[in-house]
């Protein structure tokens, strides 16, 4: 095994920056007063907690109100499709839920359930050989009773960019909420939510080397949704509890470094990805790239591998010192093939054999170099014990 572990999962999750740590401390234990007392302890924390906010808003091109803290990206996407559906349906009698195939699992189960137990219409939108949705699609599907679209706008799995101002405007037009699920996009692509027309947008700060445990939701002024916790006033009454502040300050300082670095790390990143795909399908046979070509994420590729058991794969990867992933993090261990796979019509012989490497910061060419070194042998490996 080698000494060093090699991390290539950078889209699971991300270390924190340590510039990040920084600018957490002082409010663990310095000004650490609760944001919803009067005193003074409370109001400086609740200056910060508003500070923040009014940063995150500026970055996406958004107003201060229409920004919610949450717990998490999951926590966000479920606030906004079950709080979207159950004020349309209250109040406008609208129970059409139109979604992709492909959504971050937070959507897919958050949709069945409303279908399940509260008898919503959900309709998938057709994709692509590449998982990407067309704006004609769902120009031709929506209709008055959709409550909701969404569709994100990166895909986690396959990497693939959704054209989301094309379905944004198009939503905009018909008046129906569209939602769009960033948390992996936010770390690679400007987010402008006037340029884009998106209504609801969820974040989650720990793939953009921020802190586990928080995230936000972007809720257009003039869109409504139910609230997500009730109990006190916090969040504009759509989220009680007391805000966790040294997180919410850890979100907006890793996003704002994620803004300033995006450019030059996006360059390095591509060049790399496109090396490492170019000798993955340019030395193991029966090897696939899944996902858009060029339309992806900077730091991402992923494959399928014909005959290869993916949790196998990765077991051995991880015994020869590299950590990758068979797909989601939320997906992990999952003997069962990819839903996305599955959607984009690959054969449980490929879906199951399924790789994602992600790359970050900290990602060198010699470490790239190192991990392409043993993935022919580790197949070769899979494929043998797989067959067995």
């Amino acid at each position: 095994m080698n000494q060093e572990t090699i991390y290539l999962d950078f889209a699971a999750t991300t270390p924190v920056d340590e510039r990040v740590v920084q600018a957490m401390l002082p409010f663990f234990t310095e000004i650490f007063g609760n944001p919803s007392s009067i005193h003074r302890y409370g109001q400086k924390a609740e200056a910060a907690v508003e500070s923040a906010r009014e940063d995150l808003a500026r970055l996406i091109h958004a107003n201060p109100e229409e920004i919610i803290f949450t717990g998490c990206g999951s926590e966000s996407d479920n606030m906004a499709i079950r709080g979207v559906a159950a004020h349309q349906r209250f109040f406008k009698g609208k129970k059409h839920l139109l979604i992709s195939p492909v959504e971050h699992p937070a959507i897919l189960q958050t949709a069945r359930d409303l279908a399940k137990r509260e008898n919503f219409e959900l309709e998938f939108l057709p994709i692509n050989e590449y998982g990407q949705v067309d704006p004609d699609d769902v120009k031709k599907l929506i209709r008055p009773e959709t409550a909701m679209v969404s569709v994100m706008y990166a895909n986690n799995e396959i990497g693939s960019i959704n054209p989301i101002a094309q379905i944004g405007l198009l939503c905009e037009e018909n008046q129906i909420p569209f939602h769009t699920d960033a948390v992996q996009a936010a770390a690679h692509i400007p987010i402008d939510v006037l340029h884009d027309h998106i209504g609801l947008l969820s974040l989650g700060a720990h793939k953009f080397y921020g802190p586990k445990g928080v995230g936000a939701i972007f809720l257009r002024n003039g869109i409504s949704v139910l609230p997500a916790i009730t109990g006190g006033s916090q969040e504009f009454g759509l989220r009680a509890g007391t805000h966790n502040v040294p997180l919410i300050m850890g979100f907006v300082e890793a996003y704002k470094l994620s803004i300033e670095e995006m450019y030059a790390r996006n360059l390095r990143f591509i060049e790399l990805r496109d090396y490492l795909i170019n000798a993955v399908l340019g030395t193991i046979p029966e090897s696939k790239l899944t996902g858009h070509p060029t339309l992806r994420l900077p730091n991402h590729a992923s494959f399928v591998f014909r005959g290869v058991d993916g949790n196998m794969l990765i077991m051995f990867l991880d015994q020869a010192g590299f950590a990758c992933s068979s797909g989601s993090a939320c997906k992990s261990g999952n003997p069962k093939p990819s839903e996305v796979l599955t959607a984009l019509g690959f054969s449980d012989n490929w879906s199951m054999g399924s790789l994602r490497v992600t790359l970050g910061k900290s990602t060198t060419k010699s470490q790239i170099d190192s991990f392409l070194d043993v993935l022919p042998k580790i197949i070769k490996q899979s494929r043998k014990y797989s067959s067995e």
